[in-house]
């Protein structure tokens, strides 16, 4: 058995040099400055074999090798939003233990039903670069409302944070998947009018107010897409060519995972006291950690998405 105080494998030693030494060059260094979010859909981030090295018969093969590798990507960001987070929170608390006592999370319950999936969304933030300003909350559509969708299946969560004096709403939310691309196009824009009707109400907490997470989204200029952007919402162009998933090729690229924010007609950006640094990306973990693998493999002990990160200047 492995654990937090024993000595890891050489392997692992090995793969998280990699990764550190890759994300060294991918995302930017935290700085005075600068406030770095970022955004991922961990494939079933739920229970976890307290073994080094999970074995053929072990169930789920996310294993303290995997841990490894994922707590030093979060450990880049001053805030992840981290996505199909399970009822089951065994891989979440190890996680925080592994990140170290400056670590906090944020996290919504279970949305019940089949279609909620048993998910939470969850915030993890870096309490030496940022502070949670007392705003959280779950995006529930009144009765009656005359809309798209009568309620979203995995309820979006919203959660504030302070950089300095910049404060910041992030609303994260994983979007129905479906029987086909059709199923979503309800809930994407039911978001997308509710948050930019949030954006425009005067004194309603919404200073530099962000979204974020798994939209399911395919290829710009579909529908899904059109529907995200319809109401103003902008992404950043850096984006536009990064895979999502780690089994996107450039025949079958999607846009599933963003962060964005509103912007005016004109195209003026309605952040406030943040600034995009025009710099955002993803992480590709694939050619540094369990290389031995197939892809599907590592999916199920990292996950099947990349995380997508943006820079801001407070």
């Amino acid at each position: 058995m492995g654990s937090m105080t024993s000595d890891p494998p050489a392997a692992v030693d090995r793969d998280v040099g990699r990764l550190r030494a890759a994300l060294e060059n991918a995302v930017p260094d935290k700085d005075d400055s600068n406030l770095l979010i970022g955004t991922w859909n961990v494939r079933a981030f739920g229970d976890l074999t307290e073994k080094w090295t999970a074995g053929s018969r072990d169930s789920p093969k996310r294993d303290l090798h995997a841990m490894s590798c994922i707590a030093e990507i979060a450990s880049r960001f001053d805030v992840l939003a981290m996505q199909e987070v399970r009822r089951n929170t065994t891989a979440l608390q190890y996680l925080m233990g592994l990140l170290g006592p400056e670590w906090r999370f944020i996290t919504s319950d279970v949305t019940e039903g089949s279609a909620g999936n048993g998910e939470r969304l969850t915030y993890l933030y870096d309490t030496a670069r940022v502070q949670p300003s007392g705003l959280v909350g779950e995006i529930v559509l009144p009765p009656g409302t005359d809309g798209p969708v009568a309620q979203f299946a995995r309820t979006p969560y919203a959660a504030g944070f302070t950089r300095g004096q910049a404060g910041f709403v992030l609303t994260s939310v994983h979007v129905l998947w479906g029987d086909r691309p059709a199923d979503r196009l309800p809930e994407v824009t039911a978001f997308a009018q509710w948050m930019r009707d949030w954006a425009e109400r005067p004194d309603d907490w919404n200073e530099n107010l962000l979204v974020l997470g798994d939209f399911n989204l395919d290829r710009i200029g579909d529908p899904l897409y059109e529907a995200f952007v319809s109401t103003g919402l902008w992404a950043p162009t850096e984006l536009d060519t990064v895979p999502r998933t780690i089994f996107d090729n450039d025949k079958t690229r999607h846009y599933y995972d963003q962060i964005a924010w509103f912007s005016k007609p004109d195209g003026t950006s309605m952040l406030q006291t943040l600034t995009y640094t025009g710099r955002a990306g993803h992480v590709d973990f694939l050619p540094h950690i369990l290389t031995g693998l197939t892809k599907n493999e590592v999916s199920w002990r990292i996950s099947d998405h990349y995380p997508l990160w943006a820079e801001f200047s407070t």
